[in-house]
């Protein structure tokens, strides 16, 4: 369950390109016209932001989203629904799902947004969602990793009604410049560097805010307002440290 509630803290969260079509593919859902499906899909890699993007479509459209855990089951599931539609749930799974049918279906157009989606389909409950989806015709987005799309596939009845797809893109320089600006505003940034830590970051937002980090710690350390891409600090690619192994050399008598 997300604890993240709609606010004005939408400002917090840059207009990077996986934003801006997170709130497209929301927008559309919101749009379409009554014989529409009512079922959109981010996907792609870890770390591009997916997340961050629910949060912030969250913020702007008073949306619901939970967030999918390991351990939940079809009930836990529903259970976090309706307590983001703040009721406290009652009942058994079909009570649940015919009180979110009806709260979702008051207010059309509030989207229910369901991240970590992969594991309800491994876990045979995306089924469920469907249900929800179809007889509330409330927007509804499934937020995954890049496989969703294939795991979708085997699952005729929900891919059939998904009115769109929106693939996860890497960060460009545009969008790691929005985060420098985010979160190391006091520092001056190169295009070159920016290039590097993208480079480096592999496009994915969580690393390049790590990598900001880093350069703002340098900075401090060598009392630097700006940054060029002469910078030879740290660099965090994901890869765990190198173990050196050595040789233990025997002295002959």
């Amino acid at each position: 369950m997300t604890t993240d509630r709609p606010n004005d803290n939408s400002k917090s969260h840059a207009a990077l390109q996986n934003v801006r079509a997170m709130m497209a593919l929301v927008r559309k859902l919101q749009q379409r016209r009554p014989h529409l499906p009512n079922i959109g899909v981010m996907h792609g890699p870890s770390g591009y932001g997916k997340s961050q993007a629910a949060i912030y479509a969250q913020n702007k459209t008073n949306a619901i989203r939970v967030e999918v855990g390991d351990s939940w089951t079809r009930k836990t599931l529903m259970k976090a629904i309706l307590t983001e539609l703040g009721i406290v749930p009652r009942g058994t799974v079909a009570d649940m799902v015919e009180r979110a049918v009806e709260l979702l279906g008051e207010q059309i157009d509030r989207p229910l947004m369901i991240d970590e989606a992969d594991k309800l389909v491994d876990k045979g409950m995306i089924e469920l969602v469907r249900e929800v989806a179809e007889c509330s015709q409330a927007p509804v987005v499934l937020i995954g990793e890049e496989a969703l799309p294939s795991k979708l596939v085997k699952v005729e009845r929900v891919h059939n009604r998904v009115l769109d797809w929106a693939p996860a893109e890497p960060c460009d320089r545009d969008d790691t410049r929005k985060l420098a600006n985010l979160y190391v505003p006091q520092l001056t940034l190169t295009d070159g560097l920016l290039d590097r830590v993208c480079e480096r970051s592999e496009g994915r937002a969580r690393r390049i805010v790590t990598n900001l980090d880093h350069i703002s710690e340098w900075a401090r350390h060598h009392g630097a307002s700006a940054v060029d891409e002469g910078y030879d600090g740290r660099f965090f690619t994901g890869d765990a440290p190198k173990v050196r192994s050595g040789r233990i050399l025997r002295r002959v008598a």
